[in-house]
């Protein structure tokens, strides 16, 4: 899954959710749900966001559309799993500009609540050749997830 950028206007980003809220609403009721994908967008500590998003996310304020993505875990009843591990920064990013100087955690792993204790780690992999400006992000799922 690949969310539309910042510069987007108001009215693409809410047909994107939509359409988002949309497929969840397909999914059968009791399956586990893990959305994985290129969200682009910045999730903050913000404390009202705790239970959703936890406290190890790498930026300390969210863009619009990390509050506009909070808002689809928060419906659903999900955790963004992505920001919910301690780990140094160089382990959190998984966007680095191409001067190299910014850094953003803008690719997440969200999945059911009832089965985030599922997922034992996430972190993003430097050493993946991707042939992307994105790192590959790795989730660590326990053996009790079937």
């Amino acid at each position: 899954m690949h969310a539309l950028s910042e510069e987007i206007s108001d009215d693409s980003k809410d047909s994107f959710y939509e359409e988002l809220e949309q497929v969840f609403y397909n999914f059968p009721k009791y399956h586990m749900k893990i959305l994985v994908g290129d969200f682009n967008e910045k999730v903050g500590r913000k404390n009202i966001f705790k239970p959703t998003i936890g406290t190890e996310s790498l930026h300390q304020d969210s863009d619009d559309s990390g509050v506009r993505i909070v808002n689809i875990p928060t419906s659903k009843n999900l955790a963004v799993q992505s920001t919910m591990f301690l780990h140094r920064n160089i382990h959190k990013y998984t966007w680095t500009s191409p001067d190299g100087k910014a850094h953003s955690q803008i690719d997440h792993i969200l999945i059911d609540r009832r089965w985030q204790l599922s997922i034992l780690d996430v972190q993003s992999c430097k050493g993946a050749d991707c042939d992307t400006d994105h790192y590959l992000v790795v989730e660590n799922l326990g053996k009790d997830w079937q």
